[in-house]
């Protein structure tokens, strides 16, 4: 059976999503989604390499070097948070998992915050967006029902 994951950016936003949805355990499975937040408490799970995380051509890194423009910035989990990005990695990459669905904030961060998730964790997997108009049970399970969830 195949499942789609739903990510929200924070924990209370996952809860109110599982809540409008209804039907979830604590794990936050039902038949065929499961919702979960990528950000506990304690921020953020992804960010950019530093430059002296790089491998430097010209040598070790140093303000001699600069500037220092990568063709890709290099990303890595944050250690305080690496168990919650190791677990989130898992479900994305479980096999009955075929759809991944950004419910994140709908700003520059929350869409950051879910693309350097998705692709720290390697997925290929198809991605659709979720679009709120408000946190109302009647928004979101009409956001869902719009969506390839019928």
């Amino acid at each position: 059976m195949s499942k789609t994951l739903v990510i929200a950016e924070k924990p209370s936003v996952a809860s109110d999503l599982a809540r409008a949805l209804g039907g979830f355990k604590r794990r936050a499975i039902i038949l065929k989604m499961i919702v979960t937040s990528s950000r506990p408490r304690l921020g953020t799970l992804v960010e950019l390499a530093l430059p002296s995380e790089l491998d430097v051509k010209r040598g070790k890194w140093s303000f001699a070097n600069l500037p220092i423009i990568p063709d890709e910035f290099e990303l890595k989990p944050i250690e305080k948070t690496k168990a919650r990005f190791n677990a989130l990695k898992r479900l994305i990459h479980e096999e009955d998992v075929d759809l991944l669905i950004n419910a994140c904030d709908a700003g520059r961060e929350g869409e950051l915050i879910f693309r350097y998730l998705v692709k720290l964790s390697g997925s290929k997997k198809p991605i659709e967006r979720l679009w709120l108009q408000s946190m109302t049970t009647e928004s979101i399970r009409s956001a869902f029902s719009t969506s390839a969830l019928e």
